[in-house]
């Protein structure tokens, strides 16, 4: 049992009286009645006179009077209402999911009340549709309805009498039909409450007396019940509660509060004096009752033979046990809930609203109390969000903090993790330095994984602030990864800093941090052995970064271990046994060209490791190669001992001739130029081609017989050797004539020069006299005449052949033509007719002619050789018009030398000697081809 004088109370509504509404013109609607007399009185809503029953729902409070009228005020207080019984109204309820109205009234003096059913969404005439109409007792004794209640489904309806009887209209209560009237209970005491309660398909009554409670199941047949107590309690004095309270019933008897679920009693609250009205709204049970100072009145007794009294209204919050409001009032009538408010009605015809606060000002009426823990109860229970009760537990922390309880306000703190900046909390217990509070709260920050580097930083400075090792390797050695609460990385940072070396490495080892770990190793500790065997067992992507990263320190300190650890992987790496994790496929292997960084400051490693790639793994990066010849040439130049230098000049040379070069033809160029590597160089020349470097290296060696080998093994690819050596000798004052009669006698056997230019290049040399030249000039007049002289036999037998030719064409115009042939030109066989015969001089059998010839007008004999003439003939014509049309666009045209440039692109003038030759020529070359076309002509067919 609760006494509820522990409780305290708080003022969570506000009080007011409704105000009449004002119409158009300032005065009160003609709908609403009168106020009462006095000029202070028209600004408050007044009742009707006369009200007997209360109710609301749907929008509206209802109320129903002794004249017999039902009442309707909506929300714009101004009310409407219609006549329901001839007599008065003495029971309303307003279903709160449909628009129906059940009411109990008189239309006749006696005791014979009836039940009428509204229809308020339907109009008969004006008024509500009244669906049915029976009479509410069912039998023939006469007993006054005391309590009626309906349940939401429309397939229930309960009435209680005086007599202590209770009827069940089961099935639609809106039709006679399909209704069935059942007396559900006899007693000897007047009923003065129902309730449905529906849980699940199961569907209660709870009915309670003056003497006792009692619950009976109306969804089965038989109507099973159970007596859940033995007190009961007045009119009005019971309710049922919402979810919140799990839909019990609640009875309000003079000595205590009682709550019952429908098999057993539940809680009770003792909260004393007269119970007039129970009612419950929005999880608060509001409860008027009477002083036990004044007498009780009956509430079977006339309501006018009561004087007015003072009565009292507690709303109380049975979750989190205050009272939320508590007032004085003047003879209640009845309290109402609409509209998110209560409405508390006086027998003056006074309306009195009382609205409840909002959440966050009852919380700030907590706060100026201290009442945090019921702050954040009432927070809990109003459904308050997550960043709200936050809010709550930050002040009730910074309450604790301020009194100085720094464990209970770190609790608090604690609760507002995830919506508090965790800075705010942070910031108050360093000032305090109550490490002890702060290392709790970072615990509890971590273990939700809402830490961030900043956090685990100061965490483990707490650890280590306060020597608790234990902590500390809790807090780290957790059992797999997702138990992590921590950002590794600043844990290592922060034990690397603090001087725990071996927790930092577990650290890194355990959550595959490679990097801090070798940090830790080479730089801290100086364990390089183990830096480099911990690099050895790691996956091959890993060990080939941090090879590159810590190389260099690692072959500065153990650089003979540190090359095998290259030379494998960069061949075929595999982890070594210890490492964590599967083995790595065959065939993974880094580019070795991107360590050989790694042995600036140690030769003998990186030729070792150089060779080892080049034998190993041929198809090595270029680079490896390129830095294998410049380690060699610097070997070589710098090398004293002669046998020892001859020795890496052959390898020198090998590695050259190795073929590995000629994608770099460049770069080892420039490696032997820049270590004066002749040899290299030259063959490095042949091998590009460079015959003219070769020419010029020989040329400033001053080495003739090398200038005359490169031209006699380079000329055929390279005529203009002949002419450089030429030049070069020709420049030397020395005595060179034996090389200038070689060079000379070339030049003159491949004709690589005109004598003129001979005679002008070797005027410039002083000691060249004419004896040098005066073979090669003899041999050049002895060939020219030659030629000169096959070039006048070739022009006497062409016009020979010209004469002939046009003999023969005009005997064959001004003679006759006698065919004597007596053989076939292509089978040697005697002629025999029918035969065909060509003013050529050739015949054929028909038949012959005809398997071989590819036209009736050519000869087969004849026609190659006459088809090569015809296309010179053509080609000549065609030349012959391009040169007139060439002639004429350059006349015509504004920039001739665009014309020239666009012939010269078409390739016109590939042959100069059809525009040098002189017009003569042109014009003996037109009557030539005019010949040979007629003699073509005239070698037809004859008839």
């Amino acid at each position: 049992m609760a006494a509820y004088l522990q409780w305290r109370r708080f003022v969570f509504f506000d009080k007011e009286l409704v105000k009449e509404p004002l119409g158009n013109d300032g005065a009160a609607p003609a709908a609403a009645p009168a106020p009462a007399s006095g000029p202070a009185a028209s600004k408050f809503l007044c009742l009707p006179p006369g009200i007997t029953v209360c109710d609301s729902g749907r929008g509206s409070l209802v109320f129903g009077d002794m004249e017999g009228q039902i009442w309707f005020l909506p929300r714009s207080l101004q009310p409407t209402g219609f006549q329901a019984y001839k007599l008065r109204v003495t029971h309303l309820y307003q279903l709160k999911q449909h628009n129906i109205l059940a009411s109990v009234g008189e239309d006749e003096e006696g005791i014979n009340p009836l039940v009428k059913i509204w229809n308020l969404e339907k109009r008969d005439g004006g008024n509500p549709l009244c669906t049915r109409i029976f009479p509410a007792i069912p039998g023939t004794e006469p007993t006054v309805v005391s309590c009626l209640t309906v349940h939401e489904n429309l397939n229930f309806m309960a009435i209680g009498f005086t007599d202590g009887s209770v009827t069940l209209n089961k099935g639609d209560i809106t039709r006679d039909r399909h209704s069935k009237t059942q007396i559900l209970h006899k007693g000897n005491y007047p009923v003065t409450g129902l309730a449905f309660r529906q849980a699940g398909k199961i569907t209660h009554l709870f009915v309670v007396t003056t003497e006792n409670v009692q619950s009976y199941i109306v969804s089965g047949k038989d109507y099973p019940h159970v007596e859940l107590d033995t007190h009961g309690c007045g009119l009005r004095c019971s309710a049922l509660s919402d979810p919140s309270q799990d839909l019990q019933f609640i009875v309000a008897g003079d000595e205590c509060v009682y709550l019952y679920q429908p098999d057993e009693r539940g809680p009770c609250f003792a909260f004393e004096g007269h119970k007039l009205i129970a009612h419950w709204f929005r999880g608060y049970l509001v409860i008027v009752s009477r002083d036990r100072k004044v007498s009780p009145k009956s509430e079977f007794t006339s309501r006018d033979s009561q004087s007015s009294d003072k009565q009292i209204l507690n709303i109380y919050d049975l979750c989190n046990k205050f009272i939320a409001y508590s007032a004085v009032f003047e003879d209640v009538v009845d309290v109402l809930a609409e509209w998110g408010s209560l409405y508390v009605l006086t027998r003056d015809g006074r309306v009195h609203a009382l609205q409840e606060k909002d959440t966050q000002t009852k919380l700030e009426m907590l706060f100026k109390k201290n009442l945090f823990e019921m702050a954040i109860n009432l927070a809990k229970s109003q459904h308050l969000d997550s960043d709200g009760l936050a809010q709550i537990f930050m002040q009730y922390g910074d309450h604790l903090y301020s009194k100085g309880n720094h464990d209970g306000a770190v609790q608090q703190y604690i609760r507002t993790i995830g919506k508090l900046e965790p800075s705010y909390v942070i910031r108050k217990f360093l000032d305090a330095q109550r490490i002890h509070n702060l290392t709790a709260y970072l615990q509890t920050l971590h273990r939700q994984s809402l830490a961030n580097a900043d956090h685990t930083t100061l965490l483990l400075n707490c650890y280590t602030k306060l020597k608790d090792s234990s902590k500390l390797e809790e807090f780290i050695k957790t059992k797999s990864e997702s138990e992590v609460h921590f950002d590794v990385e600043t844990a290592i940072k922060v034990l690397r800093q603090a001087g725990y070396y071996s927790h930092a490495l577990y650290l890194a080892e355990n959550h595959a941090h490679h990097e801090w770990y070798l940090k830790i190793q080479l730089e801290d500790i100086k364990n390089y052995q183990e830096a480099l065997r911990y690099i050895g067992k790691l996956p091959f992507e890993q060990a080939e970064s941090n090879m590159k990263r810590y190389g260099k320190i690692l072959m500065h300190h153990i650089p003979e271990q540190t090359t095998q650890l290259l030379k494998g992987l960069c061949t075929d790496y595999q982890p070594s046994l210890e490492g964590r994790g599967d083995r790595e496929a065959p065939g993974c292997r880094a580019n070795s060209e991107e360590f050989i960084p790694i042995f600036a400051n140690n030769p003998r490693e990186l030729k070792a490791f150089l060779e080892h790639m080049s034998e190993v793994q041929p198809d090595s990066p270029q680079g490896i190669y390129d830095t294998l010849l410049e380690l060699r040439l610097q070997n070589w130049a710098h090398e004293k001992d002669p046998q020892v230098k001859e020795k890496l000049h052959a390898e020198a040379i090998s590695l050259l001739k190795s073929g590995r070069f000629c994608d770099v033809f460049d770069k080892a160029l420039v490696l032997c130029q820049m270590h004066d590597f002749q040899d290299g160089v030259l063959y490095l020349y042949e091998q590009g081609k460079l015959f003219q470097q070769i020419m010029h290296y020989h040329m400033q060696h001053e080495q003739y017989r090398q200038v005359i080998a490169v031209c006699e093994r380079h000329g055929e690819q390279e005529p203009s050797l002949w002419e450089q050596a030429l030049s070069y000798f020709a420049r030397k004052e020395e005595d060179c004539k034996e090389y200038v009669a070689a060079v000379l006698k070339h030049i003159e056997s491949k004709n690589l020069m005109p004598p003129l230019l001979v005679v002008q290049t070797l005027a410039h040399n002083s000691t060249a006299t004419l004896s040098v030249i005066r073979d090669y000039l003899v041999q050049k007049l002895q060939k020219q005449s030659q030629q000169i002289a096959q070039d006048e036999l070739r022009v006497r037998r062409y016009r020979e052949e010209t004469t002939r030719i046009r003999q023969e064409i005009q005997e064959l115009k001004a003679s006759p033509k006698i065919f004597q042939k007596t053989k076939c030109s292509i089978c040697n066989s005697a002629l025999e007719l029918p035969s065909v015969h060509f003013l050529c001089g050739h015949s054929f059998h028909q038949h012959c002619f005809e398997s071989y010839s590819e036209s009736d007008a050519d000869c087969p004999t004849c026609l190659p050789e006459n088809r090569k003439v015809m296309d010179m003939i053509r080609a000549q014509e065609q030349k012959r018009d391009l040169h007139d049309q060439f002639q004429h666009q350059l006349k015509c045209s504004n920039d001739s030398f665009s014309v020239i440039a666009d012939y010269f692109g078409r390739g016109v003038f590939n042959k100069l000697t059809l525009l040098t030759d002189p017009p003569t020529a042109r014009l003996n070359a037109s009557l030539e081809a005019g010949l040979q076309r007629d003699l073509l002509m005239h070698s037809r067919r004859g008839t």
